[in-house]
């Protein structure tokens, strides 16, 4: 096993990317804390599934936007299983709406869980690291932080700071054994994109080489990567997993 006696939290790990990590991280031997906002059932579900297949699990409430909150989830976490190894900041929401018609109110909810959620887990996960000298944090961005859509200037915009916050946190922590990475997926089958592929699914197919939708497992597995022995030389990093849409060709 891959991540064995690894204490791993997630957040927004009740659905989409994060339940596909969740799961696949303890079924790499990970003991895993699924954070959620509001989906309680979803998340306790998923722990349930984990525990019957042999592993660990924990759910916990926390508005990743309210930094005290957050600094009591990871102190539980911490409590119960006395450290963290892995972070995976990928609580996120969108509003999207054209620039001049966008209320203050989505742009600061965006902005405050998207990029401020993974500043307030990060700051808190991160001095247990810098004492073990080790740790694997992964942000969870998006191909729109680089490659944008109208109506996403909030959204791009909290993406396109994941991507540079990870660069600049990686020169710090290198040097105590943590690695900071981010993987920016394309469209995957998810609640999030469930509007958008409803509406303009086969067009948005035509777009992408791979002709389908990527899915949670496929982001999953490059979390798993990012937090295994494997990629212990590799920082600084945003990986892209978009079927190939961010190559703008379009397949043949």
């Amino acid at each position: 096993m891959r991540l064995k006696d690894q204490v791993a939290i997630i957040t927004g790990g009740s659905r989409g990317i994060g339940r596909g990590i969740a799961k696949l991280f303890a079924s790499e031997g990970a003991k895993v804390a699924v954070v959620y906002k509001g989906s309680k059932e979803a998340a306790e579900k998923l722990v349930e599934e984990i525990r019957q297949s042999g592993g660990e699990a924990m759910a916990l409430q926390c508005d990743v936007a309210d930094f005290e909150a957050a600094q009591t989830c990871v102190n539980q976490v911490i409590s119960t299983w006395g450290k963290v190894d892995i972070l995976v900041n990928n609580a996120g929401q969108i509003k999207d709406g054209l620039f001049l018609q966008m209320d203050p109110a989505a742009w600061n909810q965006v902005i405050a869980t998207n990029l401020g959620g993974t500043f307030n887990f990060t700051r808190a996960a991160i001095e247990g690291m810098f004492r073990q000298r080790k740790g694997r944090i992964i942000n969870i961005s998006s191909v729109a932080a680089e490659h944008v859509n109208r109506g996403q200037c909030n959204y791009s915009a909290s993406k396109g700071a994941i991507n540079s916050f990870t660069r600049a946190l990686a020169t710090e922590v290198a040097s105590r054994g943590i690695t900071v990475n981010a993987i920016a997926p394309g469209f995957i089958e998810t609640d999030m994109s469930e509007a958008v592929r409803n509406v303009a699914g086969d067009m948005i197919k035509k777009m992408i080489p791979m002709r389908r939708f990527g899915t949670p497992e496929d982001v999953a597995r490059v979390a798993l990567f990012l937090a295994g022995p494997d990629s212990a030389y590799i920082t600084g990093q945003v990986i892209t997993v978009d079927g190939g849409l961010s190559l703008g060709a379009g397949g043949a």
